[in-house]
């Protein structure tokens, strides 16, 4: 089977339109259909059936879905393993989504580094959409995700379970050098983060005890830096402020509630079995342990 075949019916199921996957592929439309054409010819099935509002798998295609996504995922991996490094014994592709590369990501591949020298990494950082995209088409061995979709044929593991909490600018000076002489927002200026759909839904049903955000945010260490910068309040991971409220920099509003953002690692169900992603999974799934282990003896002490 062809690879540019495979990869385009896995893009129209993607998609659910011919003239989208072509688009995403950057091909013509008549490539596509002809492509499509001669896979479901080598098959002997027909794999779509198309409408106004796109085209839709048959049972055939719906069986041959997992096919395809194992196929394309093969070619890549082997695609990998083929370049790998002089030196090194086997290559693990990660990534993370945009809030969660800086400790996570940071100390897993220095993990990997320490524990397993002779295993090359490859690390990026992206959007969830992009990086599930990655995962489907075997580009990508693991990622780490807030809030991901459930996908047939990928394992979805628990990682950690933060919270976001509501921290409030302490009152300061003004900047020297700054654009202007004083911080440009009041100090109870509420700061919007979209941290998510999950986290819209929870705020939603609190929106009224926050008042009306004068400023909307898609990047929590944006808004992190802003709200540092210019005042205000809004919602946090605790990781990312707790250095920051130690330092008097930020303060914990206490009373308002707080909302929960677990993180997850998704990768294929089968990777598992490559002794590089074992690898990889079993030193992250070491590291939280121990940062699980310090925050319970800190809150020992604590009490």
């Amino acid at each position: 089977m062809d690879i540019d075949r495979a990869r385009t019916f896995l893009e129209i199921v993607h998609t659910g339109s011919f003239l989208k996957a072509a688009e995403r592929l950057h091909v013509t439309q008549t490539t596509v259909s002809a492509r499509i054409r001669m896979l479901e010819e080598e098959l002997g099935r027909r794999l779509f059936v198309r409408n106004r509002n796109g085209a839709r798998l048959t049972s055939a295609g719906v069986e041959f879905e997992r096919f395809a996504q194992m196929f394309v995922q093969v070619w890549e991996r082997a695609r990998q393993q083929l370049a790998v490094p002089s030196g090194k014994t086997g290559v693990v592709s990660l990534a993370a989504e945009l809030s969660l590369w800086n400790p996570l990501l940071v100390e897993w591949m220095a993990g990997i580094r320490a524990g397993e020298p002779r295993l090359a990494v490859r690390a990026h950082v992206g959007v969830p959409d992009q990086l599930v995209e990655e995962l489907r088409t075997g580009t990508l061995d693991v990622a780490l995700l807030y809030s991901p979709q459930l996908l047939p044929g990928f394992e979805v593991e628990p990682l950690i379970e933060e919270r976001l909490v509501l921290v409030r600018a302490t009152a300061r000076g003004p900047v020297p050098g700054s654009l202007s002489a004083s911080p440009s927002g009041s100090p109870e200026e509420y700061v919007y983060v979209d941290w998510g759909p999950a986290f819209s839904a929870q705020h939603g049903a609190q929106s009224a005890s926050f008042g009306e955000a004068g400023t909307f945010v898609g990047f929590g260490p944006l808004g992190l830096a802003y709200l540092l910068r210019a005042g205000g309040t809004g919602y946090f991971r605790r990781g990312m402020v707790t250095p920051f409220i130690e330092e008097g920099k930020l303060e914990l509003v206490e009373s308002a509630p707080s909302f929960t953002y677990p993180a997850f690692a998704v990768y294929p169900e089968d990777s598992k079995r490559r002794r590089e992603v074992h690898s990889a999974l079993a030193i992250l799934r070491k590291y939280l342990a121990s940062e699980a282990a310090d925050q319970a003896s800190l809150g020992s002490l604590a009490l």
